[in-house]
């Protein structure tokens, strides 16, 4: 009798990896893909691993993030989750913890002034800005006096409060016109206002994903780095990768895609279709590292 070859079970094609637009970017990623013991893959929660929803307390990674992490993890130097959110809080809408593969994962919250480390389950932070404690005693009459407009609402975030306009009957129009009112309130209590999508935040000054990112790139000795982003809060972190690249560290700046924040995504070498568009380039990448 002729021999019989099974076909059935051949080892499936990877997923293709996207080109990056830019010089700099293509060299990102192919230093990611030559040496991935040295590449630090560091993402942004809100928008980047889960979807913009209009209550944040509702907001959970994307169903396949997880997973796609979990099989990245272990094939390079380090990943972060660096976000505007207590740690304790993303870890838990993210589902980060106690999941094989993600031994090592770090969450840097509230901009790197916290940190999650999945070995140990604990979150290490400095004492909170008392600036915080007076401005939060404050707002609420302070957002009647200026007649904030109705759906406009508070966000309790631990070592910052934010003020989102996402509900109101115009949202954008909600979110200028409290943006200079609350930036002299932030600094009469020694604060800063970051924007963002529908929503100004009001925090500690010096508190950035920028420096939450170099100091991460020192602690694991990152020769290449991937961030991915998608709000105004990124462009520190976006701003930490051309420094690095200038100084000789190749990164790759990573846009999860979005017709509300265009700054970031003129600043990207790559753009993805959102959470699902960024998870499915964790996959693939960890595909083409096996």
């Amino acid at each position: 009798m002729g021999s019989h070859t099974d076909s059935t079970h051949s080892t499936p094609t990877p997923a293709p990896l996207p080109t990056p637009a830019t010089a700099a970017g293509r060299e990102g990623l192919d230093a990611i893909l030559t040496r991935p013991s040295g590449a630090l893959i560091a993402l942004d929660f809100d928008g980047t691993l889960a979807p913009i929803v209009p209550d944040p307390e509702q907001a959970r990674a994307h169903p396949d993030a997880v997973a796609a992490l979990a099989a990245l993890a272990p094939k390079v130097a380090s990943v972060a989750v660096v976000t505007g959110r207590p740690a304790a809080v993303a870890v838990r809408h993210g589902g980060f913890a106690g999941v094989p593969g993600l031994e090592h994962l770090v969450v840097l919250g509230h901009y790197g002034a916290e940190r999650w480390d999945a070995a140990t389950g604990e979150v290490t932070a400095p004492a909170p800005h008392p600036g915080v404690a007076s401005l939060r005693a404050e707002l609420p009459g302070f957002l009647d006096s200026v007649g904030a407009w109705q759906g406009t609402w508070i966000e309790e975030k631990g070592r910052a409060v934010a003020v989102h306009t996402r509900r109101a009957g115009d949202p954008k129009a909600a979110f200028e016109a409290l943006r200079l009112p609350l930036t002299d309130l932030a600094a009469r209590h020694g604060l800063v206002v970051e924007p963002g999508r529908m929503v100004l935040e009001l925090r500690p000054p010096g508190m950035d994903k920028g420096v939450a990112l170099r100091d991460h790139v020192r602690r694991v000795s990152a020769t290449s780095v991937l961030y991915g982003g998608d709000d105004l809060g990124d462009l520190p972190a976006y701003t930490a990768v051309d420094r690095l690249r200038a100084d000789g560290t190749p990164g790759l700046l990573v846009c999860s895609g979005s017709d509300e924040v265009t700054e970031l995504r003129d600043r990207s070498d790559l753009v993805v279709d959102g959470p699902a568009g960024l998870v499915a380039l964790l996959r693939a990448l960890a595909d083409r590292l096996d």
